[in-house]
């Protein structure tokens, strides 16, 4: 059973999972980045460009997600070297600090708690995030062009492609893709018909929004809804 909530920090997301049996899961890109808990262990989960496709044992995972843009300043590590890829926190931190980290969380009554003690704990001697890396989610995830939004925060397309590559993982384009998707199967779950869905997202058409879905997930937006409800 998954279960999330918000932190208490500020953007950011608490969530558990806990399988009752195995079988493939799908984490579908959302331009974010996880502290994750498995197992007693902890790693880092990367912005993704397309599905993730988890392994098929039971197990509870708990996890923090970070809005898009904030993970990288508290990790120490621009976001495009930790792109689709899960990795152990301990190949990022002195495994000295890892391992008392790591026993904090294993003590906490529930390990999301552990998880988002670490992360304030964190973000208390880190500096905030960069304002303008909030700015620039909010204007492409309500659908502004990369170069308008460029221009309107006083960057050139260039400049944005770099610090956007450190932020997210990959350049705006990209991430643009990935917040217009999210928006159109948010519509599509709520039970908005895909051609309404597809025109008021910004799509050509269907047949565009159901490339861009298949693309970035691996499957059709009908066979995503019936998977994941």
């Amino acid at each position: 059973m998954y279960r999330e909530r918000a932190s208490r920090l500020t953007g950011a997301v608490v969530w558990t999972n806990s399988p009752s049996t195995g079988g493939e899961g799908r984490v579908l890109p959302d331009g974010c980045m996880d502290l994750l808990w498995h197992e007693g262990r902890l790693l880092v989960a990367g912005p993704d460009t397309h599905a993730h496709l988890t392994g098929d044992r039971p197990g509870t995972w708990a996890g923090v997600r970070f809005r898009p843009g904030t993970a990288p300043a508290l990790l120490g590590m621009p976001a495009h070297e930790l792109r689709d890829r899960r990795v152990a926190l301990s190949d990022l931190w002195p495994a000295a600090d890892v391992r008392r980290m790591t026993a904090r969380v294993n003590a906490a009554d529930d390990p999301a708690h552990g998880l988002e003690d670490l992360a304030l704990r964190r973000a208390a001697e880190t500096p905030p995030p960069d304002p303008l890396l909030g700015l620039l989610v909010a204007a492409l995830d309500a659908g502004r062009p990369v170069a308008a939004t460029a221009d309107e925060l006083g960057l050139g397309v260039r400049r944005l492609h770099r610090r956007s590559l450190a932020a997210f993982g990959y350049g705006p384009k990209t991430l643009a893709r990935i917040l217009r998707m999210r928006r159109a199967l948010a519509l599509a779950r709520a039970g908005v018909p895909l051609t309404e869905t597809a025109a008021r997202t910004g799509y050509a058409d269907q047949a565009h929004l159901s490339r861009e879905v298949r693309d970035l997930t691996g499957l059709p937006p009908g066979g995503l809804l019936a998977a994941h409800g």
